[in-house]
């Protein structure tokens, strides 16, 4: 929210297991960030499967920048 209020553009990556908090977060903040959510969890993945996850990202995490850069 600061970065955008600054003129910004942002997003963010985290894991499905935070979509609802996300989602509360944003309503009270008035906000409506945008967000990529990958597979949750993560912290007991390893090297390879963080990887792999990146790689599935990857494309809306892109999307995501481009978008937020069209939109400045």
């Amino acid at each position: 929210m600061d970065l955008e209020s600054r003129g910004i553009p942002s997003g963010f990556v985290a894991s499905t297991e935070f979509i609802q908090a996300a989602d509360a977060q944003a309503q009270s903040l008035g906000i409506c960030p945008a967000s990529v959510f990958v597979p949750h969890p993560i912290q007991d993945r390893s090297d390879a499967e963080m990887t792999d996850l990146a790689k599935e990202a990857v494309d809306a995490i892109i999307a995501m920048v481009v978008d937020k850069q069209n939109q400045a």
